[in-house]
């Protein structure tokens, strides 16, 4: 078993859903973390629930890596504590539902911003110091969304395209080093995500089952300490993935195009 103790764990959007998730296991596990989000008091909220829960030390970090320079801020200020980061999590991502034509382009690209240059710049300037040292990982949330094209959701699609493309690029360029990168794909999870991304009325919010995001953390810190390349979360989303895997492009995003539309109910 890996000796946590006093190693780090720096983890974005880690207020809530998944990232809380995520936290609660680093921390049960002897990490001490850093945890970043934009809102000043959730964070501290977030911050003494796992300090007094956990009895581990966590800094939080308030930052909105929906602005260009945020995410240089970000590394610089952890970098001035002296800390080392020893895992790396990029779980801030945002989307925003609708036809693309019709939504607002601002918004568009601050979730280009949010989910592909902060997650780019963070990953960049992390990994680096990682591999003077030989040793660190890295758990990038990308998405089943990132397997095929998302009508009525394009943006957020193309954005985790990106994040998955780059975490497995990383990962093989990274396979004789002591670094790991892993990606993690869940489907749609029961977190604040849709209300944020105007989604609360898309068909697979209202007529299916939204996965568990304790159980998503799970299985990608599962995945992430064993160092593997990526892993889908979810036997409904493996399936689902394997089957639009068989579909042509144009079938896999109509039904893409049924799930992320409004519901008629």
């Amino acid at each position: 078993m890996e000796n946590t103790r006093n190693k780090h764990a720096l983890i974005t959007g880690a207020t809530s859903g998944i990232g809380f998730e995520l936290a609660k296991l680093f921390a049960e596990n002897g990490y001490n973390l850093i945890i970043v989000a934009r809102d000043q008091a959730e964070l501290n909220q977030t911050a003494s629930e796992l300090t007094l829960q956990y009895r581990t030390s966590v800094l939080p970090v308030v930052k909105d890596l929906f602005r260009p320079e945020a995410a240089f801020e970000l590394y610089q200020e952890v970098k001035d504590t002296g800390l080392q980061v020893d895992v790396l999590v990029n779980n801030a991502g945002q989307g925003q539902f609708g036809l693309f034509a019709d939504t607002d382009i601002q918004r568009d690209l601050e979730i280009i911003q949010l989910n592909i240059s902060s997650f780019t710049i963070l990953t960049k300037l992390f990994v680096k110091e990682m591999i003077e040292r030989n040793e660190g990982k890295i758990l990038q949330l990308a998405s089943i969304a990132g397997k095929v094209p998302g009508p009525y959701h394009a943006v957020y699609h193309a954005t985790k395209a990106y994040v998955l493309s780059l975490s497995e690029a990383l990962h093989n360029e990274l396979k004789d080093t002591n670094v790991t990168v892993t990606a993690l794909l869940p489907g749609a999870t029961d977190t604040d995500f849709f209300a944020k991304a105007d989604g609360e009325n898309a068909t697979i919010v209202q007529e299916t089952t939204l996965s568990d995001p304790a159980d998503v953390a799970k299985d990608g810190y599962k995945a992430l300490m064993n160092g593997e390349i990526k892993v889908i979360s979810g036997l409904k989303n493996k399936v689902q993935t394997g089957m639009s895997a068989l579909m042509s492009d144009s079938m896999s995003a109509e039904n893409m195009r049924k799930q992320n539309e409004p519901s008629d109910n």
